[in-house]
């Protein structure tokens, strides 16, 4: 099958929006950072300078997952989008320059620009048609042409989702161990253990972006505690041990995780590096979660389960409590009561959770609005679900994805 592309159609509509909101035509450019169609008073934006420029700014959007800002020339900024269908980049997007209202003076520009080989003339001439924008309408633009990108082509960018996650998960250990370094302290076996039970416990609910962060103040302490790649590995074996242990002694059912567990230790030992251990383990993470997310912790009995497997598979649509008690064949009060009593949640609280983590990937994972995210997962309005996201994840969906960040040069 050949790969997709960015089809012309597709082009015209994107541009069509991003101009009528932003004033600016988006651009193709392919890997080498060149424009594929310069406009014809400015095809000196194609020297090499420039297009290495904006070469270097698409690998940096693709090794951060998102849009990136960047200097092309002094007094100048602009911003690359990379296109990416599944893991395949099929080059980028460039959403124009502009001049920063800090920065108004173009004489500087107009020297670089002429010292990189373009024709003075044309180079001022070009110059004149910059805009002048204010402080964040930059990031703004960024932002609108990356979710009109994925939205329109339907591309899933798999390969950003997951360099966005690694990124993250980078900053937040790279924090945790300046901190640590700034505190002059170094962990004790005793903080990792409790960091340990501290993860269960998140697994156990199903909350994955609490784990996730669990998971890398442990790896940051784990690596203070010894760097020495041999003893991360055994502890990071230690730790997967004993969230197994505690699943299949908690629930005989959760068993297959045991081969899963092989061939988790396997991908560890074969990791030589640090960063590259990181990203695996966090993926592991992810594995057993979803191991234990239909099966759960604490479901021996069997009227539970039957509710709980309704749930995982129709979270999205409504949920009666009527219905789930003739699904597991026992009085609705009587049903309450055993799923409480054997998760230490209620029905609501089950269902909730689940619509919130479906949530939470899809603000990482698409580019689809609070309001559209609410529709699809069955809330009944979006001020209910903005409500409801606020309780259970400490923030709102815009703060949530907001804190996913973009890269500036």
């Amino acid at each position: 099958m050949p790969p997709p592309q960015l089809s012309q159609r597709q082009l015209l509509q994107i541009t069509r929006g991003y101009r009528r909101a932003f004033g600016l035509p988006p651009r193709l450019l392919n890997s080498a950072g060149e424009l594929t169609a310069p406009p014809g008073n400015a095809a000196f934006l194609n020297l090499p300078l420039l297009a290495r420029a904006r070469r270097d700014a698409l690998e940096e959007s693709l090794r951060w997952g998102e849009p990136y800002l960047y200097v092309p020339a002094p007094g100048l900024l602009s911003w690359v989008v990379p296109v990416v269908a599944g893991e395949r980049c099929l080059g980028g997007l460039s959403g124009g320059e502009v001049v920063p209202e800090a920065a108004p003076e173009r004489q500087a520009t107009l020297r670089y620009l002429a010292d990189a080989g373009a024709p003075r003339a044309a180079a001022a001439a070009w110059l004149r048609e910059v805009p002048v924008w204010p402080q964040g309408r930059t990031r703004e633009a960024a932002e609108a042409l990356f979710k009109d990108l994925y939205l329109i082509t339907g591309f899933t960018p798999e390969l950003l989702r997951r360099n966005r996650e690694s990124a993250r998960q980078q900053r937040q250990i790279a924090e945790v161990i300046h901190e640590e370094k700034l505190g002059d302290h170094t962990p004790r076996p005793l903080e990792l253990l409790q960091e340990e039970h501290m993860l269960l416990s998140l697994a156990r609910v199903g909350d994955l972006a609490g784990a996730r962060r669990v998971l890398n103040d442990m790896l940051a302490r784990i690596f203070l505690y010894s760097p020495r790649m041999p003893l991360i590995q055994a502890r990071v074996i230690e730790m997967l041990g004993y969230l197994v242990r505690a699943a299949v002694e908690d629930n005989p059912m959760l068993e297959p995780l045991l081969e899963r567990h092989l061939r988790w230790i396997e991908t560890i030992v074969d990791t030589r590096e640090f960063e590259p251990l990181c990203m695996r383990i966090r993926g592991i993470l992810d594995d057993f979660m979803e191991g234990i997310r239909v099966q759960g912790f604490n479901r021996s009995n069997r009227h539970v389960q039957a509710v709980l497997d309704h749930l995982a598979q129709h979270y999205s649509r409504p949920v009666s409590l009527d219905t789930l008690a003739k699904l597991a064949g026992v009085n609705r009060f009587h049903l309450s009561r055993l799923v409480k009593a054997a998760t230490g949640r209620s029905i609501p609280q089950h269902l909730r959770a689940l619509r919130i983590q479906a949530a939470c990937r899809k603000l990482e994972e698409s580019t689809a609005d609070g309001g559209e995210i609410a529709c699809a997962l069955g809330f009944t309005d979006q001020s209910y679900f903005i409500k409801q996201f606020r309780e259970v994840t400490g923030t709102t969906p815009r703060r949530y994805r907001a804190g996913l960040g973009m890269r500036e040069a």
